[in-house]
């Protein structure tokens, strides 16, 4: 079993200059529900489903599975989503080890900037950027699937 561990904060400061690589990103749900969401995504020029299970009690860690599609595919299946698709920038933004995904989102998300840092274990220690903020691990507000449901703009 894929499990994902990761950890998420909010975006205090600028991170761009620190970027090595962007990408856009289109995603929807053909399942929103946490025990077993479906994502579908187009990144670039690629596309990929996902498969994700929900979150243990501090959030950072749950079940994952993905797999890459064309973008005709997943352009397809956009189609039928629920409503609500959310866009945004990624940034990649290495830190010492690791790398922090920094998404800038756009549309009913705008303004909310948030970072990702994914680890080996839970108890990975890193180098936290003067630019990272407040720490919103397992605050499902957060989550893409919620913002979704309850865009940013609308809190």
């Amino acid at each position: 079993m894929a499990q994902e561990i990761e950890r998420k904060f909010l975006v205090k400061g600028d991170f761009k200059k620190y970027a090595t690589k962007q990408i856009r990103i289109i995603q929807g749900y053909i399942s929103s529900v946490p025990e077993r969401a479906v994502r579908v995504r187009v990144k670039d020029d690629k596309g990929f489903i996902t498969i994700k299970g929900i979150g243990n009690e501090s959030g950072t860690s749950r079940y994952e599975w993905e797999k890459e599609i064309t973008v005709e595919e997943a352009t397809e299946l956009l189609k039928i989503c629920e409503p609500g698709v959310i866009d945004k920038m990624r940034y990649e933004v290495p830190q010492g080890n690791f790398v922090f995904e920094v998404d800038e989102f756009y549309g009913e998300n705008q303004g909310l900037v948030v970072a990702e840092i994914e680890l080996k274990s839970e108890s990975d220690k890193f180098e936290k950027p003067q630019w990272l903020g407040e720490e919103v691990t397992g605050d499902v507000k957060y989550y893409n699937l919620m913002l979704m449901k309850k865009p940013y703009t609308q809190w």
